[in-house]
């Protein structure tokens, strides 16, 4: 196992660049290709190329909220109680592995911002609590639990798609999310993944004997410092605004109201929803503006990759469309594929792309056209077929990188410490989805 895992993380460690030179990449592969296979002008593919740079300004808004907000919900005062109370209920390495991965595969399944932070908050804490717990493989656990945001609530694709006025709607129509993940398979593949995934985790940790990787006590045992809020000392008007509760709890209720009267008179989910509810929600749980607005500023550190690589995405598609390479792939796949393996197939590809667009909104700009072209082309089911992309991205999700930067930063681990093992869970995941995918069909 040892073998295998220093492997495949010197592999990474050696070819993976950052993900910004993986969307500059892309962008000169994609104009090469229009050149070589369409025999389009360089001139005309740089026009298209720089029309369509900011046609994603909504969409990459909508992201960075999701990221943002959701790190605000895992860091919020109440999620961090109720994450000490777990924490002191476990005494045993193997069952703190299959916690920190339950607490980020559930946090992901909800938001994947929120997973993507709190279940390397819990791993931390775990780490710390539990003696004899293997540090590198519980981190890799929590991260591992982020697979399941690709059936979850704030799936990229099938919530884009289930959104009226999404950049493929003229081509697809509306997807509602009854036909994606809260289709029948899809919420049985989430309770294998649920199921199985812990305990595999669990299965790595290293046996009775074999060398284990601690995290040392007196790393950053005490709490952090309290952020400085803006209080003033003579309590002035403006300072009693800022902290004030009452205010921070009536806009909440009035946001929670809204998404209560959106469902009751028999609204749908969709992204700017989820973005809704998760703002209110992070609100009424920092308790005053003032901490909300302190604790989103930390959170919109993460966000600099979504606005820097969005838009070359964006740029990404407008050359496929202006081009005709969409048509193109989309032959392409029509003639190795079937109706029924159409998904498999997709699902394959979006593991190989995700390499090079790692985000599941710019990843869908560059494959959703000529997936899509392909599944009408055949009579496939749109739905399935978007579906399987979707997973694609989050199985490749185990192995890629640009997410697992946010599980390094909390933990203060390398590259090479987790990704060994993080290659092993993706080796079970995809077995999983791809079993999910052609059943389905």
């Amino acid at each position: 196992m040892q073998k295998i895992t220093n492997f495949f993380t010197e592999l990474m460690r050696r070819y993976l660049p950052d993900p910004f030179v993986f969307a500059i990449g892309l962008t000169l592969l994609t104009m090469l290709l229009a050149v070589v296979v369409q025999n389009q002008a360089i001139t005309a593919l740089t026009t298209s190329w720089g029309s369509g740079f900011w046609a994603l300004l909504a969409f990459t808004t909508q992201m960075a909220v999701i990221l943002a907000m959701g790190y605000v919900l895992a860091t919020a005062p109440l999620t961090e109680r109720l994450l000490d109370r777990l924490v002191v209920r476990v005494s045993d390495p193997r069952m703190a592995i299959i916690v920190a991965t339950l607490v980020g595969g559930i946090g992901s399944y909800l938001n994947w911002g929120f997973g993507l932070v709190v279940g390397g908050v819990v791993a931390r804490k775990l780490a710390l609590h539990v003696k004899g717990v293997h540090y590198p493989l519980i981190i890799a656990s929590a991260y591992s639990g982020f697979t399941l945001y690709g059936l979850g609530l704030s799936a990229s694709i099938p919530v884009l798609i289930s959104t009226k006025g999404h950049p493929m709607q003229d081509q697809m129509g509306v997807i509602p999310l009854s036909e994606t993940i809260f289709s029948p398979a899809m919420l049985l593949t989430s309770l294998v993944v649920i199921v199985t995934l812990p305990l595999l985790n669990a299965w790595l940790h290293p046996k009775a004997g074999q060398p284990v990787k601690e995290l040392e006590r007196n790393e950053s045992v005490e709490k952090q410092p309290a952020p400085v809020l803006d209080i003033d000392e003579d309590n002035t008007f403006a300072s009693r605004l800022n902290n004030s509760r009452l205010l921070s709890y009536l806009i909440g209720l009035i946001g929670m109201g809204y998404v209560g009267l959106h469902f009751y008179e028999g609204g749908s989910v969709d992204l700017n929803l989820i973005n809704f509810f998760i703002l209110f929600l992070g609100i009424i749980l920092l308790g005053t503006p003032i901490q909300y607005v302190e604790k989103l500023n930390e959170g919109i550190r993460t966000i600099g990759g979504i606005i820097l690589q969005y838009p070359f995405y964006a740029g990404i598609m407008a050359i496929m469309a202006g081009s005709g390479l969409v048509n193109t792939f989309s032959h392409a796949f029509t003639q190795v594929a079937t109706p029924e393996t159409l998904p498999f197939w997709g699902l394959l590809s979006s593991f190989v792309i995700n390499f090079f667009a790692p985000s599941g909104g710019g990843h869908w700009m560059v494959q959703g056209p000529f997936m899509v072209e392909a599944a009408k082309t055949l009579g496939a089911s749109v739905s399935h077929t978007s579906m399987a992309v979707m997973l694609g991205n989050a199985w490749n999700d185990l192995v890629q990188p640009f997410w697992i930067l946010p599980a390094l930063a909390l933990s203060k681990l390398k590259l090479k410490d987790i990704m060994g093992y993080t290659v092993i869970m993706m080796i079970w995941v995809g077995l999983v989805y791809a079993i999910a995918i052609l059943a389905w069909a």
